[in-house]
């Protein structure tokens, strides 16, 4: 039986010898829950012929950037290697998957790109990352728990902590699933077994011990924590981020762009429904490039998808990147306006239910695009749904010397962009946010095609 060599210690071998039906292993960055989920997957397929499972992320992307490196470096490299797991990259018929020599398959896929899988019967799924998903999706995975190999059905959730009114937890208190911790002495690679820190776990765990407020509670700590003064206090991600859907062709197009080099340079486009609606559909946040060359993305997104223009590219103030971006773009912008208070507060409006229960912003759960190499090193969040988390009130003094609240200017770039979008649509708004009386004008329908370019 060809494995490595692996021994799960405190929440990862807890994991391995869990039956109930719904498992989710949480804890803080680095703990080692992936790896133990994926030893189970690669255990239970050697061991069982014919089992058939599933590991899963929100994303296609993300799930063979990630978890599938880690599952083919540190979990199956040596059955890889030896022949007794073996690639399928997919067909008209049969979806990519993992086949071992004894009839096994380990199904892969992202739930934005659901493909077959949704219809096969499994006994076990494996779900990276849950806390990027819907109870929705979670739901329908439970329905596939119907296979027929000699061994018990179970979905196990691999996740870091979130808001504490997150679905996953809010199941784990109404008792239908199991909570495993998982913390950083769990992880070989981070302590050694009389509790010291190697090597690498001492820089891993300083660069965690830099994290500051609600990041430091979840990904240092372990708590599933809200900020500390969120601005958008009513933002819930129950309600407020959706999955994506085809837009219609005749919703308002508007896009917004925050400038930036050192900090990220932002761009989203909204569509808007005949109810004013505000949906974020897909944004780019990105460090270190030059105006020009994400025009040249912008457009290359607009070819491949086949978007007409926007009614309106609202923007920050910089005469100089406005400049070049309408010269790149060939279309014309127009100046955010920047009132913070105002905008705070009309942005709120949006966020917050409205009088049917639903909010009038929501974001696509996968809307972001495209981000930097550096947001993985520098563990600063990237795009609107990671920013709001962490967007709180700071105490500064005004020219009077009076202490006054206003958001703290740190990782607020996709906060700007959101709120320029807002004002656009509502700043002139006395009554109902939204209303179709006070917005602008429409310009002629805008078109659509839902499909995303390769590599995103």
């Amino acid at each position: 039986m060809p494995t490595q060599t692996y021994e799960p210690w405190g929440g990862a071998r807890e994991l391995l010898l869990a039956r109930e039906g719904e498992i989710c292993i949480a804890g803080p960055a680095g703990t080692g829950k992936s790896v133990a989920a994926l030893y189970k997957a690669h255990l239970t397929s050697l061991l069982v012929p014919d089992t058939m499972s599933l590991i899963l992320r929100q994303t296609h992307a993300s799930l063979t950037a990630s978890t599938l490196v880690t599952f083919e470096q540190q979990v199956a490299a040596m059955a890889l290697a030896e022949g007794s797991v073996k690639w399928f990259g997919g067909s008209g018929r049969k979806p990519p998957a993992y086949e071992y020599s004894n009839g096994s398959r380990i199904i892969v896929g992202g739930l934005d790109q659901p493909g077959k899988f949704l219809s096969m019967d499994v006994s076990r799924v494996y779900l990276d990352e849950a806390n990027q998903t819907s109870i929705v999706a979670h739901e329908t995975l439970l329905t596939r728990l119907r296979g027929r190999a000699d061994t018990y059905r179970q979905i196990v959730l691999m996740t870091n902590p979130d808001h504490p009114a997150h679905w996953i937890k809010e199941r784990v208190q109404a008792g239908q699933m199991r909570m495993i911790p998982s913390r950083h002495r769990d992880n070989p690679y981070l302590y050694n077994r009389d509790g010291t820190l190697t090597e690498v776990g001492s820089d891993y765990m300083a660069r965690l011990d830099a994290l500051t407020g609600v990041r430091r509670s979840r990904y240092r700590d372990g708590i599933w924590a809200a900020a500390e003064g969120q601005v958008y206090d009513d933002w819930n991600e129950h309600l407020n981020l959706i999955d994506p859907f085809p837009v219609p062709q005749d919703w308002r197009t508007v896009w917004t762009v925050d400038f930036g080099y050192s900090n990220s340079f932002v761009w989203q486009q909204w569509r808007i429904d005949d109810d004013g609606r505000a949906y974020l559909t897909h944004e780019i946040a990105r460090r270190q490039r030059l105006v020009e060359d994400h025009a040249r993305d912008i457009m290359q997104l607009m070819k491949v998808n086949g978007w007409k223009r926007p009614e309106a590219i609202v923007c920050d103030h910089d005469s100089e990147d406005r400049a070049t971006l309408e010269r790149h773009l060939g279309m014309p912008t127009i100046p955010a306006r920047k009132g913070v208070s105002r905008g705070v507060q009309l942005t709120q409006s949006r966020i917050r239910p409205a009088g049917d229960g639903r909010p009038r912003l929501l974001v696509f759960r996968d809307a972001l695009l495209r981000t930097d190499p550096m947001a993985v090193v520098d563990k600063r969040p990237r795009g609107f749904a990671d920013e709001v988390g962490g967007y709180v009130w700071a105490v500064e003094r005004g020219t009077d010397g009076i202490p006054k609240e206003v958001p703290l200017k740190l990782n607020d770039h996709s906060c700007d962009a959101t709120r320029y979008l807002v004002a656009y649509l509502d700043w002139h708004e006395e009554s109902r946010i939204g209303s179709p009386a006070n917005r602008p004008a429409a310009e002629p329908s805008q078109s659509s095609r839902w499909s995303r370019p390769v590599g995103r």
